[in-house]
């Protein structure tokens, strides 16, 4: 039975009836190391209980979501996957679930991808308490827009670029808290934003409702807004 899903992920959650079932426990994605021997475990093709294995390529590589979204810390790993694979388990050599598998490149060998298990951990968390992974909403439209090096010296900016605004939807929350079309967004709660990717994944750590620090450059001056984040609707 369907519970939540959380297609940005590409990860759902469902209930099974019954008390007692086996589990697998998950372990902590942030631990992977480069060359770890992984196991994948699905149902390639319909061949059901099907092993491969392979070694963590990498880790925190970033990758598109069905709507474009980035996803972020996504483990590449060489296990083959085939269709039927989507969904499974990926796991350490103790059997500890360290990622879902999600993606495989088509015309590339050994390039597969599994979103981590500590990602998985936090969108089951909050479909168990919310129904939905919420988000936050900032009310922009943006494009990453390079400074020039002049301002970079004299905001003392840590980054070379920004976010532009060049939407604003006027019953958002950065439509009332005084942020206007082409102010630039370079901070947010103190870390700083060079890319509209940026934007998204600090969206999705801040408490919705609660307020957060932006900062941006309007002309000559850098001010910072305070704006309390909404939830982002479908």
């Amino acid at each position: 039975m369907p519970v939540g899903t959380d297609p940005p992920n590409d990860l759902a959650v469902i209930r099974a009836d019954g008390s007692g079932l086996p589990y697998a426990a998950l372990g902590d994605s942030a631990a992977l190391k480069g060359g770890q021997l992984v196991i994948a475990i699905g149902n390639p093709f319909g061949f059901q209980s099907s092993v491969s294995t392979g070694v963590v390529s990498a880790t925190g590589r970033g990758m598109r979501s069905i709507d474009r979204r980035l996803i972020e810390n996504v483990i590449q790993h060489t296990a083959p996957l085939n269709p039927g694979n989507s969904g499974g388990p990926l796991v350490d050599s103790r059997g500890r679930v360290v990622g879902i598998n999600t993606a495989i490149i088509a015309a590339a060998q050994g390039l597969g991808f599994a979103v981590p298990s500590n990602t998985a951990r936090h969108v089951v968390s909050q479909i168990l308490a919310h129904g939905r992974v919420r988000r936050g909403y900032l009310g922009i439209g943006g494009r990453q827009r390079v400074l020039s090096r002049r301002m970079v010296r004299y905001f003392e900016l840590p980054r070379e670029s920004g976010v532009e605004v060049v939407s604003l939807d006027p019953q958002g929350p950065a439509g009332g808290s005084g942020i206007r079309p082409g102010d630039v967004v370079v901070g947010m709660n103190g870390h700083p934003v060079e890319s509209v990717d940026d934007l998204h994944r600090l969206l999705s750590e801040v408490v919705v409702g609660e307020p957060a620090r932006i900062d941006v450059l309007r002309g000559t001056e850098r001010t910072t807004v305070e704006v309390a984040i909404a939830e982002e609707t479908a």
